[in-house]
């Protein structure tokens, strides 16, 4: 199965938040050293965030790990509190970057953050009306995605359990509606059966999709 790629514009990983906050400290630190008086982003708008705010605020941040060494639920507190000040500090940095780029990666990286992939890794759709298959949260479950058809006024859902020489035995119907945005879950199948499934589109009355 074949993914398709696509091209995005670049964006930053941001999931500071993510990080212990000596991490985040860090980072901050790095960052500041790049992203300031960077001759690559000569005639851009100044960064939203100055350097001495970014400083005083992860300097504050290094104060608050250092006092939470005890343990003390107020200093914990305090720590969590700034970690996050310093983080909203750093994603409106990630985005001057993004924004002032010029959609050049060099350019990009020389401010000290990271881009996430610039190629979006597509999974192909089961079929042309199947978007996805997947086993559902009990044992006898399945997960089913359906394309969606404009127009379509409803969609049904039959499925068999399939019997010597590939032949469906007595079908189910479920009738899912218009809306079609969720996975729908089949129900009360014995595992290890062959199923088949398909489905139809209550205005246009076309099959949706069959499989065994």
């Amino acid at each position: 199965m074949s993914n398709s790629a696509k091209q995005h514009p670049i964006k930053a990983i941001i999931n500071f938040r993510t990080l212990t906050a000596d991490a985040v400290v860090t980072a901050a630190v790095n960052i500041a050293g790049t992203v300031y008086n960077n001759p690559k982003f000569a005639g851009a708008s100044p960064p939203p965030v100055d350097q001495a705010t970014l400083k005083s605020a992860n300097d504050a941040l290094a104060s608050a790990i250092g006092a939470a060494v005890d343990g003390g639920k107020k200093a914990i507190a305090q720590k969590k509190a700034q970690k996050e000040v310093v983080v909203k500090l750093l994603e409106q940095l990630a985005h001057y970057a993004e924004a002032n780029c010029k959609d050049d990666m060099t350019i990009f990286v020389s401010s000290g953050f990271t881009a996430k992939s610039s190629i979006r890794n597509t999974t192909p759709p089961v079929s042309e009306s199947i978007k996805k298959i997947a086993p559902g949260p009990d044992s006898g479950q399945i997960l089913l995605s359906l394309m969606n058809y404009p127009g379509a006024a409803s969609y049904e859902i039959r499925w068999a359990p399939v019997g010597d020489g590939g032949v469906p035995g007595a079908w189910t119907i479920q009738a899912i509606g218009k809306i079609i945005k969720s996975p729908t879950t089949i129900s009360g199948l014995k595992p290890g059966t062959n199923l088949c499934v398909s489905g139809t589109c209550g205005e246009e009355g076309r099959w949706l999709f069959r499989l065994g």
